[in-house]
């Protein structure tokens, strides 16, 4: 069920997550100013994917720290898998129990345990581009993954458009410039109730274009929500 102003917010939140919070919620500020629409779409409680557009490295540890401070949610990310052998990284990884993913392949170990997580009532979140999108103002193609996992668990997909991660750490590299503190904007869409057979890639493909659409919307909407909106050429 998706959250409304009569749910209470437990959240589901483990140690790691409810010391960790309070400690980077200053420091994302102190480097963003944070605008955020539309949370309330992500439930308190029960199952749901958080579907994201990926600008930046930095767009899980910032959408992780807003919907943990505003929802009490703790989000399962899938994270390539060699995140994991970096040694500090991996080790944070592995406290907030995060999901390691091979890419270049099909991971079926990695699909069966988000399947899993998510049918035990967890917050998973998937980048569905797969990679962080060197061209943040279009969208890159939409994987299949998204699709596999929702559609088995019935799940519904909540779309999330994220713009200004990448002022500070785009794909070439990290970025200290100016403006010192650029907006971040986080829009949070209707959610999408996935529909159709996993086996039938008709199916499969009807449900990307859904999210694909549903994506494009909150890419407009973060961009406008961060000041920066999309400018239409005119002849």
């Amino acid at each position: 069920m998706i959250g409304t102003a009569t749910e209470t917010p437990r959240g589901d939140l483990n140690v790691w997550w409810r010391f960790g919070i309070p400690l980077v919620v200053p420091i994302e500020r102190a480097l963003f100013r944070v605008r955020v629409v539309g949370i309330h779409h992500v439930p308190f409680a029960g199952p749901a994917i958080l579907a994201f557009v990926h600008v930046s490295v930095l767009d899980g540890p910032c959408l992780a720290i807003e919907v943990a401070w505003r929802r009490r949610r703790a989000v399962r990310f899938l994270v390539a898998a060699e995140a994991f052998d970096v040694p500090v990284n991996g080790w944070f990884l592995r406290r907030y129990r995060q999901i390691p993913i091979h890419r270049g392949g099909s991971d079926t170990g990695a699909l069966d345990e988000a399947i899993e997580t998510i049918r035990r009532g967890a917050l998973a979140a998937i980048a569905p581009e797969g990679a962080v999108n060197p061209d943040p103002g279009e969208l890159q193609r939409i994987r299949s993954g998204i699709a596999r996992i929702a559609l088995p668990t019935g799940a519904p997909v909540i779309p999330v458009g994220i713009w200004g991660t990448h002022r500070r750490w785009p794909k070439s590299g990290r970025d200290w410039g100016r403006p010192w503190r650029p907006r971040l904007g986080f829009t949070f869409g209707e959610p999408i109730e996935p529909t159709g057979d996993v086996s039938r890639q008709e199916d499969i493909d009807v449900f990307l274009e859904r999210v694909r659409e549903g994506l494009t919307q909150q890419l407009v909407a973060a961009r406008m929500l961060a000041g920066d909106p999309v400018r239409i050429a005119r002849d």
